[in-house]
C-alpha cells in the first residue's frame, strides 16, 4: 500500500492530467451526442470510469515493459512492439470484464450484440490509443530524463576525479618553486632567508586549507596574492611592481589562480628597478591579470604546465574558456569568475 501511495505521489501531475483530459472528453462526447447542456453533460461519472480504465491501461503496459526489460532510451520498434502487445491485452482485458459485468446483469444480449459489441471495441481501441500513447510518451520522458540526470552525475564525478588530481600536482609546485627562492635566498642574506620562510609558512597554510576546495571566494584568493607578492619581494625588490583594480568581488574563482598567474609574470619576464615588470589585476565582469613583456633568455617549461593545469581546471568548473592575449609589449590573461551558487 505504501508503495501505490508513493508512485501516485510520484505520478499525481500526470494522472491528474490524464483525469482532466478524461473529463473534458466526456463533457465534449456528451454535447455532440445529446446536442444540449444540461446537468448530466458535466456529471464526473463517464469521467471516473475513463480514469479506471486508463489505471488498467497503464498497469497492462507496466507490465510489457517489466517483462521486456526495455532500453533506458526510447527506440520505436521496442515502443511499438510493446504498445501493439499491450493494447491487444487492454481489448481482451475489457472486453472479459463488459461480459462479467452483462452477466451479473443479465445484459448481455443488449451489450453484446454485434452492432454494440464493434462499437464499444472501437471505442475502447481509441481510448487505449489514445491514453497508452500518453502514458508510453510519459514513460519515455521520466526515463531519458533519468538517464540524463545518471549521464550528468557521472560526468561530473569524472570532473571532479579529474580536478582532484589537477589539484594535487599543484601544491608539490608551489612548494618546490618557493624553495628553490629561500635556496637561493640563503645564498645571499640568511636573514631575508630566515624572514621569508616564516612569512612561506603561513601563506602555504593557506595552500593546504583550500587543498579540498574546488573553489574559493575571490576576497579570500586576493588576500593571498598580495600576501605572496610581497613574499616575492624579499627576492626581487621593486622590479616587479602589483597593481590590484577592484571593481567587483563577487563570485569565485579556482584555488590558487592569481599566484599562478603572478608566478607566470615572474618567471617570464626579467624585470629590473630601470625597467620593472608591471603586474595589474583587475576584477569586473570577468579576472584579468595582465604585464608588460620583458622576456627572458629561457622560459620554465615547468610554469607553462601549471597554467595549461589551470586551462583545464575552468574548462571542467565553468563554461567558459581562459582567454590569452600576447601582443609584442604585453600579455593579459582573462579568467571567467564563477558564480557563488555553482558547484
Amino acid at each position: 500500500m505504501e508503495n501505490i501511495r508513493e508512485k501516485i505521489k510520484q505520478n499525481r501531475f500526470f494522472l491528474l492530467f490524464i483525469m482532466l483530459f478524461a473529463y473534458a472528453q466526456s463533457v465534449q462526447g456528451r454535447i455532440w451526442v445529446g446536442g444540449e447542456i444540461n446537468w448530466y453533460t458535466f456529471t464526473p461519472d463517464a469521467a471516473a470510469a475513463k480514469l479506471i480504465s486508463t489505471l488498467i491501461l497503464i498497469a497492462i503496459i507496466s507490465f510489457f515493459l517489466k517483462r521486456r526489460k526495455p532500453s533506458e532510451l526510447f527506440r520505436a520498434n521496442e515502443a511499438l512492439k510493446i504498445f501493439a502487445t499491450s493494447l491487444v491485452t487492454y481489448l481482451l482485458v475489457m472486453k472479459a470484464i463488459g461480459f462479467f459485468v452483462a452477466l451479473l446483469f443479465n445484459n448481455i444480449e443488449r451489450n453484446f450484440n454485434s452492432e454494440t459489441f464493434f462499437l464499444s471495441t472501437f471505442l475502447d481501441l481509441m481510448d487505449g490509443f489514445i491514453y497508452g500513447s500518453f502514458f508510453l510518451a510519459y514513460h519515455y520522458y521520466r526515463k531519458n530524463k533519468s538517464h540524463q540526470e545518471q549521464l550528468a552525475t557521472y560526468n561530473q564525478a569524472i570532473s571532479l576525479n579529474k580536478i582532484n588530481q589537477l589539484k594535487a600536482q599543484l601544491n608539490p609546485h608551489f612548494l618546490f618553486n618557493n624553495l628553490n627562492v629561500l635556496d637561493q635566498l640563503i645564498e645571499e642574506d640568511k636573514h631575508i632567508a630566515s624572514h621569508f620562510l616564516n612569512e612561506f609558512a603561513e601563506i602555504y597554510r593557506y595552500v593546504l586549507e583550500v587543498s579540498d576546495k574546488h573553489l574559493v571566494a575571490i576576497n579570500e584568493e586576493l588576500v593571498f596574492a598580495e600576501k605572496y607578492f610581497s613574499l616575492m619581494k624579499h627576492k626581487y625588490g621593486n622590479a616587479y611592481l602589483l597593481e590590484v583594480d577592484v571593481l567587483n568581488t563577487k563570485g569565485n574563482i579556482v584555488p590558487l589562480t592569481l599566484q599562478l598567474l603572478i608566478e607566470n609574470a615572474l618567471q617570464h619576464n626579467l624585470g629590473t628597478i630601470e625597467k620593472p615588470i608591471h603586474i595589474k589585476i583587475s576584477l569586473n565582469q570577468n579576472l584579468t591579470v595582465s604585464n608588460n613583456i620583458i622576456p627572458k633568455r629561457r622560459a620554465k617549461l615547468s610554469e607553462a604546465s601549471a597554467l595549461n593545469n589551470l586551462k583545464q581546471q575552468y574548462a571542467l568548473l565553468s563554461n567558459e574558456q581562459i582567454d590569452i592575449k600576447k601582443t609584442d609589449s604585453s600579455f593579459s590573461i582573462t579568467i571567467p569568475i564563477i558564480p557563488i551558487k555553482q558547484l
